[in-house]
């Protein structure tokens, strides 16, 4: 059977999902849309997104499609779509969702038409009145948008995101599918160095180390969707013994990370260890001001504190400035995030380039930093008031107009 899905995304990876899609699936029928990305295919499909996806959030059936500008065409909508083909009579179907410029604003009555509506529907198919709910999870979700609702199956359970290596982390997390993202647009694949001077929980360096070794991300974990009697086992069988199939076993490489916390370290070797990596990793205890970057070549990604949730502003950027100046000779390619809009001016250069991404709610940007050292630009500030450079128009002189000459 021919699905539509629907993955998720957090702001600005879009375009990265679709590429996995699209290079590492092999499909051709990829939308991209803002924060979403839809897609078609069959159960053999479903299995390798939920599977295999780094950069997405979860993987969605999308159920139907319909204009709803009040409670009786929701309900009338909801109810016609085919619930039989999906939810057994035993199944747990929750609904959540979100309405946005639409008629219907309230979240809870969306709720519990979108409910009474999918019961009425399987109560006369079944021919019951009452459901347990106590069999496979099959969570329902809804969005309203513009006056069109949207109905789909959550087949991934958890986010993504959760890959099952990180029971726990540090203060400030970098979420794992982010983490992927930034590894996938410095372009790093296992050849030549790779640092992360604030490791924290290891984030990084273990997704450089699963993308390097093509080790699927969600082979430690479950999905909802595996316990869907419409979804024979053998299919999810077959897509994880490729997966197994498809890692580089016999490939060394050169990944390292360093903070300056003790417990970060040992966090991050313990993670590591849970993803099956920490043989491609080196972790220690280091300040990373302190690391000597002037002859080391690679690829180097960080997420040093912000002054959101770790340290103050002041001392980030103090930590900002410090790091920048072992940075700014080092050959290494960078990759730095953070939602401090002053960044460059702390870290002392301009980026080659700027990209927004969002770490959850929160904007931030991808500043890179490609070019050999000696290209490289200082960051200046404008000067201003008694700063301004001498040469100038002198004070009360007006300027000449040479247009008339």
């Amino acid at each position: 059977m021919n699905y539509e899905f629907c993955c998720p995304t957090l702001f600005g990876l879009e375009g990265i999902v679709g590429d996995e899609l699209r290079h590492n699936g092999g499909l051709t029928d990829v939308r991209v849309e803002n924060g979403r990305v839809f897609f078609s295919g069959d159960e053999h499909t479903l299995a390798w997104a939920n599977l295999n996806l780094r950069c997405a959030e979860r993987v969605l059936i999308k159920v139907g499609e319909f204009p709803a500008q009040n409670f009786e065409e929701l309900f009338e909508g909801v109810y016609e779509l085919p619930w039989l083909d999906y939810i057994e009579k035993d199944c747990a179907f929750p609904v959540k969702g979100y309405s946005l410029d639409s008629q219907l604003h309230s979240i809870p009555d969306c709720q519990s038409i979108i409910k009474k509506a999918i019961v009425k529907s399987l109560s006369e198919s079944y021919g019951i009145t009452w459901f347990e709910e106590r069999g496979a999870r099959c969570q329902v979700q809804f969005s309203i948008v513009r006056d069109i609702a949207t109905l789909y199956l959550d087949t991934s359970g958890a986010g993504l995101h959760k890959r099952g290596y990180r029971a726990n982390a540090n203060e400030a997390p970098l979420r794992e599918t982010l983490a992927a993202a930034m590894v996938k647009i410095s372009r790093f694949r296992g050849k030549g160095e790779f640092f992360d001077p604030f490791c924290g929980s290891g984030t990084i360096p273990i997704e450089a180390a699963m993308i390097a070794m093509n080790l699927a991300p969600g082979l430690k974990r479950s999905f909802d969707a595996e316990k869907w009697e419409f979804i024979a086992p053998e299919i999810w069988q077959q897509e994880r013994e490729r997966a197994l199939d498809g890692i580089y076993r016999d490939r060394t490489y050169d990944i390292h990370g360093c903070d300056i916390d003790p417990a970060c370290v040992e966090l991050s070797i313990a993670n590591a260890k849970k993803a099956g990596v920490k043989h491609t990793i080196h972790f220690e205890e280091k300040d990373a001001c302190a690391c000597k970057l002037k002859k080391r070549e690679g690829t180097l990604i960080a997420n040093p504190p912000y002054g959101e949730r770790m340290m103050d502003v002041n001392a980030a950027r103090k930590l900002l400035r410090g790091f920048g100046a072992a940075a700014a000779q080092s050959p290494m390619k960078q990759y730095i995030i953070s939602s401090d809009e002053q960044f460059e001016e702390f870290y002392g250069m301009k980026a080659d380039k700027k990209r927004k991404l969002y770490n959850g709610m929160l904007r931030c940007n991808l500043y890179m930093y490609y070019q050999p050292p000696e290209k490289r630009r200082p960051f200046r500030t404008a000067p201003t008031g008694k700063n301004r450079p001498q040469g100038g128009r002198p004070a009360g002189k007006k300027r000449q107009d040479f247009r008339k000459r």
